[in-house]
């Protein structure tokens, strides 16, 4: 059903899956700028309008009973999506992504209950409404790009037959399908044997907009790398000269006298100025996209003179949160007055009690609360703030791998060496940081902390908030769950005693170091206990204890 829910899974299932092929999609990143940066400006751009989007469930969950609903409407979803996006939008695809999304959310928004027959029909004017949106966003459109993958779509659903998940098959389908002959239709693509890397980042996100109105839950693997192979083999056929796209190497730009900068901006102001913008901006440079309405837009050109750009935008309004990148040396960073260190450790955190731990270890704290993961943003941010040439980031949570990677990539094109050392839980950030040394050559410092995260085996002890299937069996709410290496191994009524089965599964195993922290509210005497209990039935094995502080768990293990 095309509803607040569909929008909100859609939204999960595009992020992910941006996030899986930001990497790939980065690397065949040739037009308008072989910057490399597309896949992640895409999946920045898509968190942001996730993030908006989860902010009105979480309004509607606090309004109390007063609410006139349980779950927000469609409209509601829709605006915020687009909004989102909108405020989020970087890079040239970025910023067209956030005015399709624009588009939809036009037609989407006007009608409340969608679902039914009728869903179909709204889906196939919402993506004709979508490509119409884009293409007044595009000053100077060009075949072979997102907007042609995004044209496909649209007429694709306007013929497919069907409810809304048959259209957004149609759609899906036909998108790659026009992804695979972009290489013909675009000559820096076919020279470079590649697909329109916006083209890649579309498909992702209308294959996501499938699954989500089909009921499926998650990217099917194998389906997605036959996609891709099968659009990287379609690359290679347009003429002799193309060569199939190979992740990881950037091809070279076809033009060398491409402009010297990227500016991006938000501005407030009405239409009329944003009509003299364009005129303005056009004559400066080109890859010139404005995007928005109603008061806000989101403006994206290619200059050699970035401070005209800027000046255009005072002259229409009022911008901010004005961002300029220069291609010749990027990642350029600005002058400072304080020199930056060498080396910094960000590691994230779910509790006061680590967060001053790792502080006085010298490394920038980034705070995670209970289901409130930090977004890439919060994560450039530390970065930024830790002020150093070379940056060690510790996710400490398998969920935040897309969100790390995609904060580094930024980073980097900000002139920050950063290594994402993969660590899954708080006890392997600790033990990374134990290790570092700041002396040594910064390869040798992220193998030796990489190596000692990956040696540190992790548990967490948990309580069931209700009935459901484990690996271990079926719990009951209030059941505690002993969780190792991220399955349920046990299940149990009692945190210590639980606690010290999982203790003797993982020291089966072997084991030197064993660290515990507490959650917030857990007794001294839950540690005094396993520690007791370590100490009697392992020989030679050490424990240390932290008061963590955390909320999301009372008990963190870690087995080194």
């Amino acid at each position: 059903m095309l509803d607040a829910t569909a929008v909100r899974t859609w939204c999960a299932l595009a992020l992910d899956a941006l996030g899986r092929a930001r990497e790939e999609i980065d690397a065949i990143n040739v037009y308008p700028v072989a910057d490399g940066d597309t896949g992640t400006n895409l999946y920045l751009t898509v968190e942001s309008a996730a993030r908006a989007v989860e902010a009105v469930f979480d309004g509607h969950a606090t309004a109390g009973p007063a609410s006139p609903a349980p779950l927000p409407g469609l409209p509601d979803a829709v605006r915020a999506m687009a909004h989102g996006a909108l405020i989020g939008a970087r890079g040239n695809s970025g910023t067209i992504l956030a005015q399709l999304l624009r588009g939809m959310a036009e037609v989407l928004a006007a009608q409340e209950h969608p679902g039914g027959p009728d869903g179909g029909e709204l889906l196939r004017r919402a993506l004709r409404r979508a490509v119409e949106s884009a293409y007044e966003g595009v000053a100077r459109p060009v075949e072979g790009t997102v907007l042609t993958v995004a044209t496909a779509a649209a007429k694709a659903a306007a013929d497919a037959p069907g409810g809304a998940p048959e259209v957004a098959r149609a759609a899906d389908e036909a998108a790659r399908t026009a992804l695979a002959i972009t290489p013909g239709q675009l000559d820096v693509l076919g020279r470079a044997g590649v697909v329109d890397a916006g083209g890649l980042g579309l498909v992702e996100v209308l294959g996501a907009l499938s699954r989500a109105l089909s009921g499926e839950t998650a990217a099917p693997e194998a389906a997605r790398e036959r996609r891709h192979r099968a659009a990287q083999q379609a690359a290679v056929e347009p003429g002799p000269q193309a060569r199939p796209a190979a992740v990881g190497c950037r091809p070279a730009p076809a033009d060398s006298a491409t402009p010297a900068f990227e500016v991006i901006y938000l501005l407030e102001a009405d239409d009329s100025a944003v009509a003299r913008l364009r005129t303005r901006l056009d004559a400066l440079g080109d890859s010139l996209v404005v995007v928005g309405g109603d008061g806000l837009w989101n403006v994206h050109v290619h200059v050699d003179d970035a401070g005209a750009a800027v000046e255009a935008g005072i002259d229409a309004g009022r911008p901010h949160r004005v961002r300029i990148t220069h291609f010749g040396s990027p990642g350029e960073p600005a002058a400072r007055t304080r020199e930056p260190a060498q080396r910094a450790v960000v590691t994230v955190v779910p509790g006061d009690g680590l967060a001053g731990l790792c502080a006085e270890a010298g490394a920038t704290v980034v705070p995670a609360g209970p289901g409130e993961p930090p977004a890439s943003g919060e994560l450039v941010a530390a970065i930024r703030r830790a002020h150093a040439r070379e940056v060690v980031l510790l996710p400490n949570d398998p969920e935040l791998r897309h969100t790390a990677a995609a904060a580094a990539e930024q980073a980097r094109t900000e002139g920050v060496r950063v290594a994402l050392v993969p660590t899954r839980s708080a006890v392997q950030g600790i033990a990374a940081l134990a290790v570092h040394e700041p002396g040594r050559r910064f390869d040798e410092d992220v193998v030796a902390m990489t190596a000692a995260a990956g040696a540190t085996r992790y548990a967490e002890l948990a309580v069931a908030e209700r009935q459901s299937w484990t690996m271990a069996g079926v719990c009951q709410a209030g059941d505690v769950l002993g969780l190792i290496d991220g399955d349920v191994a046990v299940i149990g009524t009692e945190l210590a005693a639980t606690a010290e089965t999982v203790l003797d599964r993982m020291l089966a195993a072997g084991g030197e170091m064993v660290t515990l922290v507490l959650g917030a509210g857990v007794p001294g005497s839950v540690a005094d206990r396993l520690e007791r209990h370590v100490r009697d039935g392992h020989l030679a094995v050490d424990t240390v204890v932290y008061r963590g502080g955390q909320q999301s768990a009372p008990l963190l293990i870690g087995v080194e």
